[in-house]
């Protein structure tokens, strides 16, 4: 199937100059799930021509980091206040229900929310798998992943660390470093997609420094290279935690991931909040990445990421929303305001602009996640990964769209966008889910939610 979107106010294409992005009044071919031509006027039969007078295309966003299950365990009052060692405690006791259905449902929800607020590529951090539970819950996440038409990388997560054991996760859900390994070979093997233009993937992601322990990271990294997926754990996020380090293992968090194994081209790690001068230069030297994660490091007061550094130094940054609980929402357009106003009250003049903050988005979550050759941009080639804002539809952008590609992070756009497509697929229409009751599947989802509840 051949889609023609024609007449856009602006494409935001990259750009080979000192700009990040080059901004045309272009048309995109899609034939499929591939952009096939970009240019101006494209004449070809199609058989569906979208009319994108008075709106901008985007590419898709590309969520580094998440927790998806953690849209049950959201606004709880005894939480609100707490950072994040306390904070976990509280958390951990919705999580210690997860099922297969519990995931389904956050998929569907949180999941649907990203793709309604312009994301196409999601990588979930899945640690829970309380009494044993393993691909069962995995299996409910693609299948949610797929009905909703989004790109999905799992991160097969684990705690192998729990409070009998000096961490903070309830023993229910801890497994040994054997099943920890074995259970994401499983994984791997059935979801590991080495095809161009995947719709799915797997990465070894043990939890963090406190809730696994050290020879389940060592585990971890030589499993993720005997098969070729990517390595990614919490990192750095918090003082609690390189308190934690100290006196466990007699060294900082990232001296310890060195230790292990967990570090370089291959791996990248949440939040990175922590680092001094000379750790930024190791994660510069190994090319490791790191997936900002703001609304959450405000909310539990964490710190702030030294991004300015990190893109001096040439590392590879992401955008993430991270969990739902500690964001409390999956909308990566409003992750991209937040980081742009927190590093402009935190850098001023050294923050990144608001075009670096879009790449980050963008092409550097695409590249933190290796799919960097077959989406992050919008270029011939490349899977049909975008979205659409109309921006002339109200008042609300006016005067604020010339420049179209830092306007995301500089002023924002605080509705759901018009279109997303994902490989090609139309999977949200004038700010909807296509092919959903969304009220139903809310009904649902609370429905299941309050259930769950009342379970010992």
């Amino acid at each position: 199937m051949k889609i023609l979107i024609k007449n856009a106010l602006a494409v935001v294409e990259p750009s080979d100059t000192k700009d990040l992005f080059q901004v045309k009044n272009n048309s995109i071919l899609i034939d499929g799930n591939i952009i096939t031509k970009i240019g101006y006027n494209l004449e070809d039969e199609a058989d569906e021509v979208i009319d994108a007078t008075g709106k901008i295309v985007y590419p898709g966003l590309v969520n580094t980091h998440h927790h998806l299950m953690q849209a049950f365990a959201r606004n709880i009052p005894k939480a609100q206040k707490l950072e994040l060692f306390d904070w976990l405690y509280i958390v951990f006791d919705v999580l210690s229900k997860v099922d297969p259905d519990f995931l389904y449902h956050t998929m569907l929800v949180s999941g649907g929310e990203l793709m309604r607020y312009g994301c196409t590529t999601l990588f979930d951090h899945q640690y829970s798998y309380p009494n044993g539970q393993s691909l069962e819950l995995i299996d409910a996440q693609f299948d949610g992943a797929k009905e909703l038409g989004i790109r999905y990388i799992c991160g097969r997560g684990g705690i192998t660390r729990g409070v009998n054991n000096g961490g903070s996760a309830p023993e229910c859900i801890v497994e040994t470093t054997e099943q920890f390994i074995s259970n994401t070979q499983k994984i791997i093997e059935k979801y590991k997609d080495d095809n161009k233009f995947a719709m799915k993937g797997v990465a070894v992601a043990p939890c963090s420094p406190f809730t696994v322990t050290e020879d389940a990271m060592v585990e971890s990294a030589k499993l993720a290279r005997t098969y070729g997926v990517r390595l990614h754990t919490h990192l750095c996020e918090t003082l609690d935690e390189e308190r934690f380090c100290q006196e466990y293992y007699g060294m900082r968090p990232l001296a310890w991931a060195k230790k292990t194994g967990v570090i370089g081209s291959d791996t990248w790690y949440a939040h990175g909040i922590h680092f001094n001068d000379e750790e930024l230069d190791l994660l510069a030297e190994t090319k490791t990445g790191i997936a900002h994660c703001p609304i959450s490091n405000m909310k539990l007061s964490s710190g702030i990421c030294r991004v300015p550094e990190m893109l001096e130094r040439g590392i590879t940054v992401g955008l993430a929303v991270d969990g739902s609980a500690s964001n409390d929402g999956s909308n990566m357009l409003e992750e991209l305001r937040v980081s742009y106003l927190l590093h402009r009250l935190n850098s001023s003049a050294k923050a990144p602009t608001g075009q670096e903050l879009l790449y980050i988005a963008t092409m550097g979550g695409a590249k933190l996640l290796g799919i960097d050759s077959y989406t992050g941009s919008l270029e011939s080639g490349k899977a049909a990964d975008l979205f659409m804002v109309d921006v002339t539809k109200d008042a609300d952008n006016v005067g604020a769209y010339d420049d179209p590609a830092a306007m995301l992070a500089t002023v924002g756009y605080k509705k759901p966008v018009d279109l997303t497509m994902v490989n090609g697929r139309i999977t949200v229409r004038d700010g909807h889910l296509v092919g959903f009751d969304e009220r139903l599947m809310a009904q649902k989802a609370d429905a299941y939610y309050k259930e769950m509840l009342k379970r010992a």
